[in-house]
C-alpha cells in the first residue's frame, strides 16, 4: 500500500502522524512511504530521519496525497485539504466527527473511508489512541490552569499549591478517565487541593488508589458538580463519549457562583466541550473570559509538547496503521473489531452510530457497505 504523510496545517499543531521507527515498519512489510517535507520539523524530527528509515520526502501536500492510498494524520482535515480527497482513500487520524456537522457533510461529500482514532475501542471499553494524547493533556491541564491562574494571565493572581500560611488553590476535575487521572495526579503532585468527579464510583476508587487519598472523590450528580464548582480557583473538564458530543455539565450559572479570576480548562472542546461557554481556541490565543472566569480551551492541547505527543501517539497507532496497510481497511476492521469501532464514514455513508446520532443522519454499520 502507499502511505502518504502530510505536515499538519492546523494552527500550532507541529506534531507529525508518523516517526522514522513507523517508516521502517511499513517498508519492511513493502509498503511505500511518503512524507511531506518539513512535516517532522516541529516534533524535531528531520527529514533526513524520515528518509534513512526508507520514506520518499515530496514537496507540497497536493503531491501527498495524490500518490496515496491511504493518509495518516495527527488532526482532521482542514478546508484546503478536502479538494486532495478522492473516493476509497482512507483517512487515519483523529476526526472527532460527533463535534463537527461541517466536517462530517465534507468527508461524505468526498466519499472517503474515515477511521478515527478516537473511536477505536477495545472491548473493556478502553480507546487505546486516544489514550495517549489524553494522558498529555491531562498533564498539560493542570499547568494550563495554573498559569491561567495568573495575574498576567487575567487570573486572580493565585499560586495552585499556596505557601506557608496561604491556602492553596482548589481544583475541580470533572471526569475520571484517562485525562481526569493525569490531571489529578499532577494536581496533587503540585500540591493543590484536588476534588474529582466520576458516574463511576470504581474508577473514584482507582484514582483515590492512584494518588494514595490525597484526594477527595465525589459522585457525579447535580448537586455535587454544582458545589465542586462554586469553591473552586480551577475547573478542568474531562468528560467524554465515545464518538459522541460531549455533554454540557457545566452551566453559566455554575460559573456565576466561581470567584472572579478563576480558571477553566475545557479539556473536551475537540468534542464540543463540557461547558456551556466553551469555544474552540488556539496554542497562539488560547484564553478569554466569560462569566469573569478565565477560560483555556485548545483544541488540540499536545500539540504544545510535539516531540513528547507525536512519540507517544505512534506508539500507539502503528499497530493498527501496519494492519490496513497489509490487509486493506475492511479485512483489518473485519478481523479486529477495536478497529472495526473506528471506521467513522464509508463511501458517503456514516457507519458510526453515534456520530449518526449527533447530526441526525441515517447509520450504517460498515459491513453493510460497499466502499
Amino acid at each position: 500500500m502507499r502511505i502518504g504523510v502530510p505536515a499538519e496545517i492546523k494552527t500550532d499543531e507541529h506534531r507529525v502522524a508518523i516517526t522514522p521507527a513507523g517508516v521502517a515498519a511499513l517498508v519492511a512489510r513493502g509498503h511505500e512511504v511518503a512524507i511531506e517535507a518539513g512535516a517532522g520539523v516541529g516534533s524535531a524530527i528531520p527529514d533526513g530521519a524520515f528518509e534513512a528509515a526508507g520514506a520518499v520526502a515530496v514537496k507540497g501536500a497536493a503531491a501527498v496525497w495524490e500518490r496515496s492510498d491511504m493518509i495518516l494524520k495527527v488532526k482532521e482535515p482542514l478546508e484546503p485539504e478536502f479538494e486532495y480527497m478522492r473516493r476509497g482513500q482512507i483517512l487515519f487520524t483523529y476526526l472527532h466527527l460527533a463535534a463537527s456537522e461541517e466536517l462530517t457533510a465534507r468527508l461524505l461529500e468526498r466519499r472517503v473511508v474515515g477511521i478515527g482514532y478516537e473511536t477505536v475501542q477495545l472491548s473493556d471499553g478502553a480507546l487505546p489512541l486516544l489514550a495517549p494524547m489524553s494522558e498529555v493533556a491531562g498533564r498539560l491541564s493542570i499547568q494550563a490552569g495554573a498559569a491561567s491562574l495568573e495575574r498576567l494571565a487575567g487570573g486572580k493572581g493565585l499560586l495552585l499549591p499556596g505557601v506557608s500560611g496561604v491556602r492553596r488553590g482548589r481544583v475541580t476535575i470533572i471526569g475520571a478517565g484517562v485525562v481526569g487521572l493525569n490531571a489529578c495526579v499532577v494536581g496533587v503532585g503540585f500540591g493543590a487541593d484536588v476534588t474529582i468527579l466520576d458516574i463511576d464510583p470504581r474508577r473514584l476508587s482507582y484514582v483515590r488508589d492512584v494518588v494514595q487519598g490525597h484526594v477527595t472523590t465525589l459522585m457525579s450528580n447535580a448537586a455535587n458538580i454544582e458545589g465542586a464548582i462554586a469553591s473552586a480557583d480551577l475547573v478542568v473538564c474531562s468528560v467524554l463519549i465515545p464518538g459522541g458530543r460531549t455533554p454540557r455539565l457545566v452551566t453559566r450559572a455554575h460559573l456565576q457562583q466561581m470567584e472572579r479570576g478563576s480558571a477553566l480548562v475545557d479539556v473536551a472542546v475537540d468534542q464540543g466541550g463540557c461547558a456551556e461557554t466553551s469555544r474552540p481556541t488556539t496554542h497562539r490565543d488560547p484564553r478569554y473570559v466569560e462569566e469573569g472566569v478565565i477560560h483555556y480551551c485548545v483544541a488540540n492541547m499536545p500539540g504544545a509538547v510535539p516531540h513528547t505527543s507525536t512519540y507517544a501517539l505512534t506508539n500507539a497507532t502503528m499497530t493498527y496503521a501496519l494492519e490496513i496497510a497489509d490487509r486493506g481497511w475492511r479485512g483489518a476492521a473485519e478481523r479486529d473489531p477495536a478497529l472495526g469501532a473506528g471506521v467513522n464514514v464509508v463511501d458517503g455513508q456514516v457507519t458510526h452510530r453515534a456520530v449518526a446520532e449527533a447530526h441526525g443522519l441515517d447509520f450504517t454499520p460498515f459491513e453493510a457497505t460497499a466502499g
